[in-house]
C-alpha cells in the first residue's frame, strides 16, 4: 500500500540523554532499547510501539534541519513510499535497511527532518 500507519516516535535533544531515559522510567514506568517505548497493543506478531528518544544536543542526527526535534512516522512499505516521495519531487536524504528496520529521511517543507521507519522486529520493552 505504501502508506503512513502511524507515528512512530518524537526525538529530540536534551543536556543528557542517559538521565532524561532514567526519569522518564522512575517517574512513568516508561524504559525500552531505544529510549521510552509505548506499546500499542500485546497482540502477537511485530508488537507495534512508538518510541520518545533523545539525543546529546551536540548530535547531528537531526541533520541537516536546524530544529530540535525530528518527527518519525510508521510506514507499510519503506521503499514503495520512496519511490512514491521521489515521483513527487522529494529529496531523499537517505535510506537505509537497519536488520530490525528500515529507514528513510526527508526535510518538509517548514526544514523539519521527518523520518518514515518500517518496523521490523520489535525489541521486547523492559518496563
Amino acid at each position: 500500500m505504501a502508506g503512513v500507519t502511524g507515528l512512530g516516535g518524537v526525538f529530540y535533544m536534551v543536556k543528557d540523554p542517559a538521565a532524561t531515559r532514567k526519569w522518564y522510567k522512575e517517574n512513568l514506568d516508561l524504559d525500552g532499547e531505544f529510549g521510552p517505548m509505548l506499546n500499542w497493543s500485546d497482540e502477537k506478531g511485530d508488537k507495534p510501539y512508538s518510541l520518545i528518544s533523545h539525543f546529546n544536543e551536540d548530535s547531528d542526527y537531526l541533520a541537516p534541519s536546524s530544529a530540535k526535534f525530528m518527527i518519525n512516522l510508521r510506514v507499510d512499505d519503506l521503499d514503495a513510499y520512496v519511490l512514491k516521495l521521489k515521483a513527487r519531487g522529494i529529496e531523499i536524504l537517505g535510506h537505509v535497511d537497519e536488520g530490525y528496520g528500515k529507514f528513510a529521511w526527508i526535510l518538509d517543507c517548514d526544514g523539519i527532518k521527518l523520518e518514515f521507519w518500517q518496523q521490523v522486529d520489535a525489541p521486547e520493552s523492559s518496563g
